[in-house]
């Protein structure tokens, strides 16, 4: 059914089977103008509210590109001040998504380039096929990745492969991708999407308040010291054994049935 109470013509968000599917929709290659930044950010607000949603999943409409970075004819009248505020924007938005008690997965296919590069590292798992194209050419154009994307992709793989891959500007291959990390999983060409719903339905069919709080717990390991890190998770496994979606999954696996989670 389509989402509850969202007409937008850029960004299209429906949901199926307490799945979630955004879609950015701004042929031919999905670009990331203003219009499309502002249609995102009110999507990602209302999926926060969507108490059925058990799943996020992000994808780029047709098969040219997932989206192929920012409309660079939006930047001829920047200033220091007005770029500032859009990169805080840009900032602000993909932190909200990235920050969703859902897991987001990510469906790639063609061009990932520039701020959609960024929007996928704002995912929790990304799936690409080997159609996809990647790359942050921002400093060819003199500035630089202004989403988030020199402080995750530095997470994500390191230093040193994130100054290779942003001082550079080069673009690499989905095979390239996997290899560094920037994606779990590399499938043929087309069968990013369903691999990503088939993903995402089993996550879908698991305790929901469970996979919010692993979600979390796995978050909080790239800021928290080992130690703290392992409190927060004994604090949380404790929160969950009193959580009616344990005692549902304890007494399914004994009893050989299968668990049936409501969230509480």
């Amino acid at each position: 059914m389509e989402f509850t109470n969202l007409k937008q013509k850029l960004v299209k968000v429906e949901m199926v089977d307490q799945i979630c599917m955004l879609t950015i929709n701004h042929p031919p290659v999905n670009a990331l103008n203003a219009e499309v930044i502002e249609e995102l950010d009110q999507a990602i607000q209302r999926i926060r509210g969507e108490k059925g949603c058990r799943a996020l999943i992000i994808t780029g409409s047709g098969d040219k590109a997932f989206v192929a970075g920012a409309d660079i004819k939006e930047f001829t009248s920047l200033d220091k001040e007005k770029a500032i505020q859009l990169s805080k924007k840009g900032q602000r938005i993909f932190a909200n998504l990235a920050e969703l008690e859902i897991p987001v997965l990510s469906a790639i296919q063609g061009y990932v380039l520039g701020g959609g590069l960024e929007l996928a590292l704002s995912c929790d798992i990304r799936v690409a096929d080997d159609s996809a194209v990647f790359g942050l050419p921002e400093v060819g154009l003199g500035i630089l990745p202004g989403y988030g994307g020199t402080q995750r992709l530095t997470r994500l793989i390191g230093t040193g492969k994130a100054k290779l891959l942003i001082l550079s500007g080069e673009k690499f291959n989905a095979e390239e991708a996997l290899q560094l990390g920037i994606i779990e999983k590399l499938v043929p060409k087309g069968q990013a999407l369903p691999t990503v719903i088939s993903l995402a339905k089993s996550i879908a069919n698991k305790a929901p308040i469970s996979v919010n709080k692993a979600k979390k717990a796995i978050d909080a390991a790239s800021f928290l010291e080992l130690e703290k890190g392992l409190e927060l998770e004994a604090e949380m496994f404790g929160e969950l054994c009193e959580t009616e979606d344990k005692k549902e999954g304890v007494r399914a696996f004994l009893e050989k049935d299968r668990p049936i989670f409501t969230g509480k």
